[in-house]
């Protein structure tokens, strides 16, 4: 009666055994699927996070840009008014000028001529009185 005790321990011994041996087996073969399940998502998790750093990073350096562009063309704009306005001052000073050039030549042309017409009619006076004299 010992013996078949002792043997059916024995069997409870083994069987219990193997059964620690396969769900060890069975523990290992979960742990190893899970593992491996952690760390594709923690690639793709890596893999999006660094898809975002680089969106965030593309999207600061086109608003970087847009700003470089925008201030350009600020700074362009101000030029370009600053130029038509010195332009504008140019042309005005040239025109006063030019005016009071052609103004004192008008009045030079009007002095000479004036000058040639009291001649003519200085002339034309002699030229009468001479004729009066004459008759």
């Amino acid at each position: 009666h010992e013996r078949e005790h002792d043997r059916e321990i024995s069997e409870l011994i083994t069987k219990h055994k193997e059964e620690m041996e396969k769900l060890s087996a069975e523990l290992n073969k979960e742990q190893q699927h899970l593992l491996a399940e952690l760390r594709q998502q923690m690639a793709a998790t890596h893999k999006a996070e660094i898809e975002q750093a680089q969106l965030q990073s593309q999207t600061l350096h086109n608003l970087e840009l847009e700003t470089l562009r925008l201030s350009l063309n600020n700074m362009h704009t101000s030029q370009l008014e600053l130029t038509q306005s010195n332009l504008r001052k140019e042309k005005e000073t040239a025109l006063v000028e030019l005016r009071e050039m052609l103004n004192d030549k008008r009045a030079q042309e009007v002095a000479i001529l004036q000058s040639r017409h009291q001649l003519e009619w200085e002339k034309i006076k002699e030229q009468c009185l001479k004729e009066k004299e004459d008759l």
